[in-house]
């Protein structure tokens, strides 16, 4: 953190690029130690024959997110954006709790003129009312429907090779799904927590499965990642230039990085390259003007998101091939024991978290009509009652491994 607030300072005073370069590569190789260094030995041994031991090294919590949010302070401070150079106000921005864990990311120019003021010092109980029903929400979200969803899904996947093509969309979509209400949920939970310390977080997630594209879908989707990755790494490559094989070149390259950025291992590259291949496709298809039925346009948009999510949560090829091809084996419709426990229960949660994410209005939506009144006060108390009950079999969040 020293490292970074020096380095930008600098690059505030003078917009060298390679003070900047000196900075961005300091970042990546300390995430590409703890986060890498296996990943590149396994394939080291595998390409040479060789037997160099693992590092097995403990991930530091948060580091991804981490990485991201010091590189937008450095090429911020490199563009001239930065104005305000206090390092306590700085640790303050790196280490803002409800944020620091799984995002959203956020710039240093949108957290501080907030900090700076010196009513959010003040209890605003408004704020609070208004934080605490967000959070509620995001809590629900993640202890009602996430984590039910997740038990099913993660335990299906650790069976992988002994799916039916049933199970497999049972377990493909609960995983889709699981991922949304789970990480949605943390990012409703860090907006409310911010939002009692009258401090404002952009929101991370617009409804992303009421997409008709993949385009469209990563505009809804961790819309502050999506943002990193847009203004830092897509607009960096020269962005959407006149040459349009160089456009979707971009986007390719854009989406290589977010996958490995997501893990160190083959199948995120390729989730990443897939995600890429789709939304080059999306683009395609307007700019060739080419209108699709609104139903079927979302149904080939969930299947690609049922695809990709297989290849982001599958131990390895082998079972990301064989869910895949399972879902469409017609000769081996039929459920085991082994992995369904009770499929009419595991059915009612996918429908009732499809409903709520394709027919509902989302967190932020509702929180437009809050008001600190009995009727929302009820509400809060509901969800978070409810919530408090799943506790003591509560998962941890699916992106704390990134």
């Amino acid at each position: 953190m020293i490292f970074n607030f020096y380095i930008g300072k600098s690059l505030g005073k003078s917009s060298s690029k390679k003070m900047l370069t000196f900075g961005i590569v300091g970042n990546v190789a300390l995430l590409g130690y703890f986060k890498y260094a296996d990943f590149f030995i396994e394939n080291f041994n595998w390409v040479l024959n060789k037997d160099v031991p693992l590092l097995h090294l403990a991930l530091p919590l948060a580091i991804s997110y981490f990485t991201f949010q010091q590189i937008a302070f450095l090429v911020d401070n490199y563009r001239g954006e930065v104005k305000e150079f206090s390092f306590l106000n700085y640790s303050l921005f790196i280490t803002f709790f409800p944020q620091l864990l799984m995002g959203p990311i956020v710039h240093h120019k949108e957290m501080m003129p907030q900090f700076a003021l010196k009513w959010r010092s003040f209890l605003r109980w408004e704020n609070i009312s208004l934080g605490l029903f967000i959070f509620a929400i995001g809590l629900a979200k993640k202890t009602l429907i996430g984590d039910p969803l997740t038990d099913y899904a993660q335990y299906a996947f650790d069976n992988a090779q002994m799916l039916t093509t049933i199970e497999a969309w049972y377990a493909s979509i609960s995983y889709v799904l699981s991922y949304y209400f789970d990480l949605s949920g943390y990012a409703d939970m860090a907006l409310g927590i911010a939002k009692m310390f009258n401090i404002d977080i952009p929101k991370n997630f617009n409804s992303p499965y009421k997409a008709r594209n993949f385009a469209d879908y990563w505009r809804r989707w961790h819309i502050t990642l999506s943002r990193f990755l847009g203004d830092y790494i897509y607009k960096s490559l020269g962005g959407n230039k006149n040459i349009i094989w160089i456009v979707y070149l971009n986007i390719m390259i854009t989406f290589f990085v977010s996958g490995f950025w997501h893990g160190a291992g083959w199948t995120f590259i390729v989730w990443g390259l897939l995600n890429g291949i789709f939304v080059v496709m999306a683009h395609m298809m307007k700019k060739a003007n080419i209108q699709m039925n609104f139903y079927l346009a979302w149904s080939l948009m969930f299947l690609g998101l049922i695809i990709t999510r297989i290849l982001f949560v599958a131990s390895d090829f082998s079972d990301a091939w064989y869910v895949t091809y399972t879902l469409f084996d017609l000769s081996n419709i039929k459920f085991h024991n082994l992995v369904f426990i009770d499929p009419i229960i595991q059915g009612f949660y996918i429908v009732v978290a499809l409903y709520l994410a394709l027919a509902c209005k989302n967190s932020m939506e509702i929180a437009q009509n809050f008001k600190p009144n009995k009727k929302y006060l009820f509400y809060t108390v509901i969800l978070l009652s409810a919530s408090l009950f799943t506790f003591i079999s509560t998962k941890e969040f699916l992106y704390f491994q990134f």
